[in-house]
């Protein structure tokens, strides 16, 4: 059975690292319950959620996919761009210290974000954020280029991750917001989406997409493309520049 890396939010998510959103109130309370019900949604797709320790020091931990990159048996833990996440690591290390995962580590000066890395089949694309610098984007393609992956550096100003602009389809489509999506040039299939939130899917399997409730004609859009869509209500996260993609990572490619 495939597993899933997810971290429970701490009761400090509000006061959560912003940068391109203004601060607004976030009921802790009911982030709790829309990140069970996110785990949930896993469960019932047959997946098993290996849990990281809660980080209630950490306002951020929730967003494990900016601590760890996996491709297939290789598992890279990042070197997080912003200070106040570097402490992020240390539990994630220990959970994913398994036989079945090469654990290879970017250090600084060198900074990458998880949420500037998308995947589309052998093809990496990084986006140059003010998370993830030049030096983690090589020491990233120093790691996974000899695995048979090829890194493509892309420029992202207008959001804070590159997967906040753009994710992919199971059949490689890359689907973003175009006011969002620096370039929507460089990937190719582009598929334009009419919401936001419609931004972010998780690929579950070749069949099915896990999204934000938030985004109704996405989800209808996706549906006619064949695709079987579950969504879940994280209107918490996305107040902090969160999405579907940062609260879990992947544990099988």
């Amino acid at each position: 059975m495939p597993r899933v890396l997810v971290r429970p939010p701490s009761p400090r998510l509000a006061d959560g690292e912003l940068t391109h959103l203004d601060r607004v109130a976030v009921d802790a309370d009911l982030a709790a319950r829309q990140w069970r019900g996110y785990v949930d949604a896993w469960r019932d797709l047959g997946w098993t959620p290996v849990e990281v320790p809660a980080a209630d020091e950490h306002p951020d931990g929730v967003f494990v996919e900016d601590a760890i990159v996996v491709f297939g048996g290789t598992a890279v833990l990042t070197s997080p761009g912003a200070d106040s996440r570097r402490g992020e690591l240390a539990t994630v290390a220990a959970t994913v210290d398994r036989p079945d995962l090469d654990l290879r580590r970017i250090a600084a000066p060198a900074t990458l974000d998880g949420g500037d890395v998308l995947k589309v089949g052998r093809a990496v694309y990084v986006g140059r954020s003010a998370r993830t610098n030049e030096h983690g984007i090589e020491a990233l393609a120093a790691i996974v280029e000899p695995l048979g992956y090829r890194v493509h550096p892309v420029p992202v100003t207008r959001t804070l991750h590159l997967k906040s602009q753009v994710t992919a389809l199971p059949d490689g489509t890359i689907i973003g917001w175009e006011p969002k999506v620096d370039d929507p040039s460089l990937f190719e299939p582009f598929l334009a989406v009419p919401e936001e939130h419609g931004t972010a899917v998780v690929v579950v399997d070749d069949a099915t997409v896990l999204m934000s409730a938030d985004a109704p004609r996405t989800v209808e859009m996706l549906r006619a493309r064949g695709l079987t869509v579950v969504t879940v209500p994280i209107t918490e996260f996305e107040k902090l520049e969160g999405c579907v993609t940062c609260l879990s990572v992947r544990l099988r490619d």
